[in-house]
């Protein structure tokens, strides 16, 4: 089963902009004035409207696996605001935590 979050944003440009150049992300336009933010089979899209009529309440981390968590953390780490640093999680894998342009907490993992 795939996953795919709908997330509601600030501003639809400046997501692209951050998901495309600071992440690497493929980002292209989806329906219905959606953006769609997509790395290593994971999938975000967003939207600007206000789908839900009042602030959406995230208390969550979302996390992306990739194949390496220390090349990517150099490649993103001063064009992002870290949450963590790249490091040996107790649960076993190896992870860093980043905030969006949104607010949102997403975290890279390595599983060995």
């Amino acid at each position: 089963m795939s996953l795919t979050l709908l997330l509601r944003c600030r501003d639809l440009e400046e997501t692209r902009e951050f998901y495309h150049s600071a992440l690497g992300f493929n980002v292209f336009d989806s329906a219905e004035g959606t953006l769609t933010a997509e790395k290593h089979g994971g999938k975000l899209i967003f939207t600007s409207g206000d789908l839900w009529e009042s602030p959406p309440a995230f208390s969550g981390t979302i996390y992306f696996t990739v194949t390496d968590a220390d090349n990517y953390f150099a490649s993103v780490q001063n064009k992002v605001v870290v949450a963590w640093p790249i490091q040996d999680m107790s649960y076993g894998s190896r992870a860093f935590g980043i905030k969006d342009c949104n607010g949102y907490h997403l975290a890279f993992q390595q599983q060995d």
